[in-house]
């Protein structure tokens, strides 16, 4: 078992928490976050583009001249491709990029991130964090404390107060338990955790 120490508020150590090897502490695999990252960012594309073909573009019913003897191509529209104006030949249609990694991928993705904080002195675990209301000042100061500079504070999704009291905070974000993902611990510098919230992913990570 891997142990942390577990602080207050102001940063002072009021315990420690034993942890699996296996979650927060274990073999970082780097390309496991390539997989999961990529599917994660193609599943953000909206896959929107598209352009008009011969079918969409409006007008051009009429035959622009007679099919033989002007000494010219034969042209059946004037909003075939190659005619200025006409519809674009083969070009992109609305699609749908998502993709999905197995499920033993993505726990194993995560693992790996944790261990990176774990390892890299990357994680803060703190006792408990429940302010009585969203207060984005106290929640800086609280922050800077712990001596974070760009942190991803993780807990769970009922901990309005302090959803809002982060949300706010350039550089920092709040992200529920249950939707913690590879992407988010990678783009911040730091992983801010609850005791509670440490436990509870070492049971549905193990």
């Amino acid at each position: 078992m891997a142990k942390f120490d577990v602080y207050d508020l102001e940063k002072k150590k009021v315990g420690e928490l034993d942890l699996a090897d296996a979650v927060f502490a274990g073999e970082v695999n780097e390309h496991l976050f390539y997989e999961v990252v990529k599917a994660k960012l193609a599943s953000d594309r909206s896959g929107t583009h598209a352009v008009k073909n011969r079918s969409l573009v409006s007008g051009g019913g009429k035959k622009p001249w007679k099919q033989k003897g002007t000494g010219r191509a034969r042209q059946g529209s004037t909003r075939a491709s190659q005619w200025v104006g006409g519809g674009k030949a083969m070009g992109p249609k609305p699609r749908d990029y998502a993709y999905d990694v197995p499920r033993k991928v993505r726990k194993a993705a995560l693992r790996s991130a944790l261990a990176l904080r774990g390892n890299g002195q990357q994680l803060i675990i703190v006792e408990k964090w429940e302010p009585k209301g969203p207060k984005t000042s106290t929640a800086a100061k609280v922050l800077a404390k712990l001596g974070v500079k760009k942190a991803l504070v993780v807990d769970e999704g009922a901990n309005v107060a302090l959803a809002r009291s982060v949300r706010n905070l350039a550089g920092h974000d709040f992200l529920a338990v249950e939707g913690l993902n590879v992407y988010d611990i990678l783009k911040h510098d730091a992983l801010v955790l609850t005791a509670a919230t440490a436990k509870k992913l070492e049971e549905a990570l193990s």
